[in-house]
């Protein structure tokens, strides 16, 4: 069979256009004019015919510089005619304007089409035209309708229906002996339950001048896209992390079960969307620890925590049944998760299901599917998890044997012939249930039209399987954080190492691409924790406990001189605490003189002292106040690291004669010490190196590796953008169609208070708190003056506010986010609650998940009711339902 493909595409000089994906080699085009380019090629297909697929390239002297989009790969079915010609025209597909109508999220659930049409019928004289619309749900249908009978001569209820096959692209295929050229015509959206034409596309009329057509020779115009004006696709949703799920089959915590059960309620209340926090598994000490979702030991495995066990078989052994169940009833009843209690219970019953099932399971077809494709990360991760419990630590490096990982000794570890395989295989048993159990869940969403969305974490712990065996693409000299916000005045240090980008590239970002793919196994969306980590990350020293002492990484550090050109004076001071009698009294109080005895010495200066030895370290504080934790030890520890980060510029420990100025030191006592002129100066100097300077850098940082790491899966992308944000990140964000986060309290825009909903970017997931803040209840009472502006300032009441928010103020904020520009309204389940006088958790404090200002906080917040209560709670879903229509988040086409 012969096609000829044509194309446009303006290039360089020394550019070449290429296909791919129809042989092992691409195939170059020819041009003439640096702009058309063609070539013709010979297929063998079937005489039944077959579907081919293939997508463009640009390659520079044998190498690829430019690909074209291709989350939906180009197909086009070719009959089985031997003598059949066809002659392809093709535009160039960048990335679509409306790239999260593309995502799986939308395809395959909010506007899926589950009964797809067959192919149009062929012709010998084929005209096939092709479209691509995917904002159309199941109910409607692309049409063509133009200046032929057959295409109803501008009839739009007479149009020519095209076929969904291949959704969200469409087609059809005309009669070309039968048309009069040229041919003019326009796309129509079609109601098929009406028979009718709704309205036609936002273009002028499209023209084909007539083409000279043999027998057997079909033209195939392709890469149209299709837009009409219909509202705005907008959806609600609630966020809730999984362990926080209760139902009556709950054993003390939320499970994969459970997400079912929050599915039926999402589907009764009309809600599109389900937002979870990282499911990793984080045991690394089988303490309450461990709790801290966004540290995990595996980016891939799951964690165990979340296994309905009644869904792993019954134990034979009646008592042991007996007693599960009265401990599944004990810790159910808790207000709270006891993390620790939970986990050591469902590891006894994986230890009785394994001894009774074990053997069975792990010889079945579907255990050997499951192994085969998941045993690159499933062996290292049952091996690091024996050797963890085996030596008391995740902490490899004190491992006796086995501190660096051989690839080989660890599979001989893992052969069923090994003496301690049992303990090893019990981790791939309970992996493949985990698996099993979130892919039912998963599926049960889909078919019910929800869309499940994780999230990525931004950071893995140094402490993990990918840190033992995959080391090179981490830097493990550093910890990454994030610097001063509303959430922490000293910044956060999240203890992670940062990553090896460099490394990272030369593969094209394969760990990141294996990473993103496994987590579609489970998801349609996903949000990324903390995305200005891809532009740059904030690497505190390993010397630091605070985030103060931070820089970005990468960025572009100062020399002496360009300092000096900005009038301050350089000199060894700046870089050395700034410690002075006149603010020790207000730093430490009543303790200032045993801190003057024990911890600093004078520097023989007037007023002036430094850190006595053993002390001139964060660490070096943390690690002598370990075992002292009285309130005054408290006030004393936390005195002491505000002293050590008292200076102004941090030299760069990779660039000698090279410093970075200090982030957020205008608050702290060595700023207060400049002269004015200074200050002035400084205040420049700190605006330009922070707000401008690394604008296009850290752009060009975040356009190496975003891009493809977006495009490795089909989930719809979102974005945490909050903090420090640069000014290049709406610009990156907006290039790649990844959803923006947000939130009224942390508004964009510095000039106002308060976000204002009806000005959000539709590309956008609105909220009103996350699991890092206070609820709206929560933070209604935090800080009343605050409070009184946004009562009367934003919701538009006069008088006081009450101390308490009532349901009806909560209904009222929540209807103003429904009715955003938002694509999305994603809310807490305790903000939902909130509206509820009678449901809502008479503790609003119990409600709270998280503290980032506390390292060590225990994430074991609970729902205070169950989920089979939820769903007999019909006063509130009703409530819910009408705020969701009368918000038009309930949208069909």
């Amino acid at each position: 069979m012969h096609a000829s493909f044509h194309i446009e595409y303006r290039t360089n000089w020394g550019e070449e256009v290429k296909i791919a994906g129809l042989f092992p080699h691409p195939v170059a085009l020819q041009t003439t004019d640096g702009i058309h380019w063609t070539t013709e090629i010979e297929l063998e297909i079937p005489e039944e015919g077959a579907t081919i697929h293939y997508n463009y390239r640009i390659e520079e002297n044998g190498t690829v510089t430019r690909k074209e989009w291709n989350h939906l790969k180009r197909s086009l079915f070719l009959s089985g005619s031997s003598k059949k010609r066809y002659r392809i025209h093709d535009c160039w597909k960048n990335i679509p304007e409306q790239l999260y109508y593309y995502s799986s999220a939308f395809t395959d659930i909010l506007l899926a089409h589950p009964h797809r049409d067959a192919l149009p019928p062929s012709y010998s004289k084929g005209l096939i035209i092709k479209a691509y619309a995917p904002r159309i749900d199941d109910n409607y249908c692309l049409g063509i309708c133009g200046n032929q009978k057959c295409l109803g001569n501008w009839d739009p209820d007479k149009a020519v229906l095209m076929s969904d096959a291949n959704f969200p692209e469409w087609q059809a295929e005309l009669d070309a002996s039968k048309l009069k050229f040229p041919l003019e015509y326009k796309f129509v959206l079609y109601n098929k339950q009406q028979k009718q034409a709704d309205c036609w596309e936002n273009n002028p009329n499209r023209y084909l001048a007539a083409p000279s057509l043999k027998a057997n020779e079909s033209i195939v115009i392709s890469d149209r896209y299709v837009f009409f004006d219909t509202p705005l696709w907008k959806g609600a949703g609630t966020a809730v992390p999984l362990f926080s799920l209760r139902s009556e089959q709950s054993f003390g915590v939320g499970d994969f079960g459970d997400l079912e059960r929050l599915t039926d309620w999402a589907v009764s209340t009309n809600q599109k969307i389900i937002q979870i926090l990282p499911i990793n598994d984080t045991t690394m000490t089988h303490t309450w620890t461990d709790s801290y979702p966004y540290n995990s030991i595996s980016i891939y495995a799951l964690h165990p925590m979340y296994a309905d066990i009644s869904r792993m078989g019954k134990l034979k052994d009646k008592e042991a049944a007996a007693a599960f169940e009265k401990k599944q009833q004990e810790l159910n009843s808790l207000n709270s998760v006891d993390y620790e209690a939970v986990n050591r219970n469902k590891w006894a019953f994986f230890r009785l299901i394994f001894a009774q099932e074990g053997e069975q399971t792990l010889c079945s077809r579907a255990f050997e599917t499951f192994f085969e494709s998941n045993k690159e990360w499933l062996l290292p991760y049952a091996a690091f998890s024996y050797l963890r419990d085996k030596y008391g630590t995740p902490d490899f490096r004190q491992w006796p044997r086995y501190a660096v990982f051989e690839p080989e000794e660890i599979a001989g570890m893992c052969r069923p012939d090994s003496g301690i395989y049992p303990e090893i295989a019990i981790h791939y048993f309970v992996q493949y249930h985990l698996h099993r159990q979130l892919t039912r869940a998963t599926e049960y969403a889909r078919r019910n039209g929800v869309v499940l969305k994780g999230d990525i974490p931004i950071g893995i712990s140094r402490n993990s399987v990918e840190a033992w065996t995959e080391p090179h693409y981490f830097n493990m000299n550093g910890q990454a954080g994030a610097p001063p916000d509303d959430f922490s005045q000293n910044g956060q240090n999240w203890g992670f190492p940062t990553y090896n980008w460099e490394a990272m590239e030369k593969d094209g970002y394969a760990w990141w691409m294996k990473r993103f793919r496994k987590m579609a196994e489970y998801f349609d969306a996903y949000r990324i924790d903390h995305i200005l980590g891809f532009f740059r990350i904030w690497e505190i020293p390993m010397h630091a406990v605070h985030g103060l002492l931070g820089r970005f990484v990468p960025s572009i550090p100062m020399s002496r001189e360009e300092i000096e050109s900005y009038g301050i004076g350089f000199r060894e001071e700046l870089l050395s605490p700034y410690i002075h009698e006149s603010f020790l009294h207000q730093i430490f109080g009543r303790h200032t003189e045993s801190v003057k005895a024990a911890f600093i010495e004078p520097t023989g200066e007037a007023g002036l002292y430094r850190m006595r030895k053993g002390f001139e370290t964060q660490r070096q504080v943390e690690t002598f106040f370990a075992d002292k934790a009285t309130d005054s030890d408290t006030e004393i520890k936390e005195g002491l690291y505000s002293l050590i980060s008292n200076v102004l510029f941090i030299p760069d420990p990779k660039e000698e004669g090279k410093y970075h100025p200090r982030i957020g030191v205008q608050r702290d006592f060595v700023y207060h010490a400049l002269s004015h002129e200074e200050k002035a100066a400084f205040d420049k100097l700190y605006d330009r190196y922070y707000y401008h300077r690394h604008d296009l850098f850290w752009q060009q940082q975040a356009m190496k590796k975003l891009p493809q790491l977006t495009q490795a899966t089909r989930m719809l992308i979102c974005g945490e953008d909050l903090g420090m944000i640069p000014h290049c990140v709406p610009w990156v964000m907006n290039e790649l169609r990844i959803l923006s986060l947000e939130i009224q309290r942390m508004p964009k825009n510095p000039a106002h208070e308060f976000g204002h909903p009806e000005a959000y970017p539709y590309p956008s997931v609105c909220t009103v708190s996350t699991h890092d803040m206070s609820t709206l209840r929560g933070w209604w009472e935090e800080d009343h003056q605050q409070t009184q502006r946004y009562y009367r300032d934003v919701l538009g009441h006069y008088g006081n506010a009450p101390a308490s928010v009532t349901p009806e103020l909560c209904e009222e904020v929540i209807r103003d986010h429904l009715g955003s520009r938002s694509m999305f309204c994603i809310l807490s389940l305790q903000d939902w609650l909130s509206i509820d006088k009678k449901l809502r958790n008479p503790d609003v404090w119990e409600e709270r998940i998280n503290v980032p200002s506390n390292p060590r906080h225990y994430w074991r917040y609970r729902m205070h009711l169950t989920l089979e209560e939820l769903m007999q709670a019909e006063t509130l879903n009703k409530k819910i339902r009408e705020l969701i229509k009368y918000t038009g988040r309930n949208p069909k086409k």
